[in-house]
């Protein structure tokens, strides 16, 4: 589902740095390399239908090269 984030992202924490990433070969051949971080936060969405929700956001982020793939993995409304 494709999404747009219209709000800041907040309660952002980071979960997963290093070899504990089991994508990091996949981020390093597309994106190049970077300290690679897996993270999460809390923003307010618009989905493709036009609603709007808060969601819990996990994505991939390095230094240099922003963040990357985010996904939505639950609401919290």
């Amino acid at each position: 589902m494709d999404f747009v984030v219209v709000g800041p992202i907040t309660d952002i924490e980071t979960f997963a740095t290093g070899k504990a990433i089991r994508e990091s070969p996949r981020l390093r051949k597309f994106y190049g390399r970077g300290r690679w971080r897996k993270r999460k936060g809390v923003a307010t969405v618009r989905l493709s239908d036009g609603v709007v929700r808060l969601a819990e956001l996990h994505w991939y982020e390095a230094t240099g090269v922003g963040r990357k793939e985010l996904k939505i993995k639950r609401y919290l409304d």
